[in-house]
């Protein structure tokens, strides 16, 4: 068991620069902390979900990084004693709960918040925090619209704040020896990145409106959204599924896809056109309140050329590509392709049927070291934070507004007809296309305004 954890360690080093040193840490993260005696205290806001990663991360990092976490915010009260619980068994103090945002901001002591809201908060919430002083780690998409996304990097360059955007795979030691290896030019010139997010989901039913349960502060989470009465399957998790409020699973799990697609595509702008189309399938609409679509063909082309192309199946459906590709990415190359599932890849030469590069280690072994597949994520974005740079992040804020944006516009040609838009990234504007240029941002509901001046 020594020998092959020591292999795995030394292939770590030798594919993605990265050594694991012990549970969750790098090298470079390691250094970073010895004889550092500065805690940071987070605040994690939105706890239900994808927030349950973010605790379990810092708690995890509670003795190797000096992290600790001080309070945990949430619109829905319900949530506050469970996840009090998780904090203090792991790490044997209690956090403070809040279900004002502001309050956590006004914390002095507070260093960086951790957000894992509904979309439609996440510009806000950063854009409030880094004027309040805190470092933001937001997960995908990094906001709600592309004029959001611009105004989150005004503001981490105005207050110098680090943000780093939940594209996680950016740390997967993996998933970075792949990227490395297309940049190298492994299959030749890459000139066309697939993505696939084959994810089905049932119909989850209509419901009347109704009274918010008592636990939920529902002017809060509404937040920047259209005012409407409360409906429960509007609400947790369901947003994703609404305009107001989320992306659909084009602008959920797919940016993911999108990132990596973008970054094997070495592509560090925006696309100058985009067509995508689909609707409703397998499901009877008028028996799901649903708005966005669950089956979704979206063609990007960038100036060069090179063609972005991304997938949901959100009914039942094959897997593709030897890996038996579900969630990943497939690579297009003048002398062959790449398919990559997490982090593990394969390179095929031309027609050959059998790979000739791929990852030394399955996704599966890193973690049982790393403690979880995007653990270095939280530890990079800690890095950052000590070194007072945006570089040293993985998913700078840029970073993650190029990647969000695609599945931005995708969604914007759906819902004008599936027509092909021209874009100007100098101007982040549509091209001659005044319809399409309003759905760039959106009408925000009074006090909860993102600002044109951060």
């Amino acid at each position: 068991m020594t020998q092959r954890r020591d292999f795995i360690k030394k292939t770590l080093i030798g594919s993605a620069g990265i050594a694991v040193t012990g549970i969750g840490l790098s090298a470079k993260s390691y250094g970073s902390i010895i004889g550092a005696n500065d805690r940071i205290n987070v605040a994690v806001i939105g706890i239900r979900g994808r927030g349950v990663s973010h605790i379990d991360a810092w708690c995890n990092l509670k003795d190797s990084h000096n992290v600790r976490i001080k309070t945990l915010c949430d619109t829905d009260e319900q949530f506050f004693d469970p996840r009090s619980k998780t904090v203090f068994d792991k790490t044997g103090a209690k956090p403070l709960t809040e279900w004002d945002m502001r309050k956590v901001l006004d914390d002095k002591e507070i260093d960086a918040v951790s957000f894992a809201t509904p979309n439609h908060w996440h510009a806000l919430g950063t854009i409030w925090a880094c004027q309040a002083g805190k470092h933001v780690y937001v997960e995908k998409p990094s906001s709600h619209n592309i004029w959001e996304g611009r105004k989150m990097i005004e503001a981490s360059r105005k207050y110098n704040k680090r943000i780093q955007v939940g594209f996680q795979n950016r740390s997967i030691p993996n998933v970075i020896e792949a990227m490395k290896f297309l940049h190298e030019g492994g299959i030749g010139e890459v000139y066309m990145a697939r993505g696939l997010c084959i994810k089905p989901r049932d119909s989850f039913g209509i419901a009347p409106d109704s009274t918010p349960p008592a636990s939920l502060h529902y002017d809060r989470w509404l937040g920047p959204a259209p005012s409407r009465p409360y409906n429960e399957k509007r609400g947790h998790y369901n947003w994703h599924w609404f305009w107001d409020t989320g992306n659909g699973d084009t602008g959920n799990q797919g940016p993911h896809q999108f990132d990596v697609a973008r970054w094997g595509l070495n592509k560090n702008e925006h696309p100058v056109s985009i067509f995508s189309t689909g609707g409703i399938y397998g499901i009877n609409p008028a028996e799901c309140a649903q708005q966005t679509p669950n089956t979704q063909i979206s063609v990007a082309k960038y100036k060069d050329g090179k063609i972005l192309e991304f997938e949901t199946r959100g009914r039942h459906s094959n897997a593709e590509s030897s890996l038996g590709i579900k969630i990943g990415n497939v690579f297009y190359g003048s002398e062959g392709y790449l398919e990559i599932d997490g982090g593990t890849w394969k390179a095929f030469r031309k027609q050959d049927k059998e790979p000739f590069a791929g990852s030394k280690i399955v996704t599966a072994e890193v973690a049982s070291l790393t403690g979880s597949t995007d653990t270095e994520h939280y530890i990079n974005f800690l890095d950052a934070i000590k070194s007072g740079k945006d570089e040293t992040l993985h998913c700078d804020i840029q970073d993650g507004h190029y990647s969000s944006a695609i599945p931005f516009m995708a969604n914007i040609s759906y819902r004008l007809g599936g027509s092909e838009l021209k874009f100007n990234g100098a101007t982040e504007k549509f091209v001659n296309n005044p319809e399409a240029d309003k759905m760039l941002t959106r009408v925000y509901r009074s006090p909860y305004v993102v600002p044109s001046k951060v």
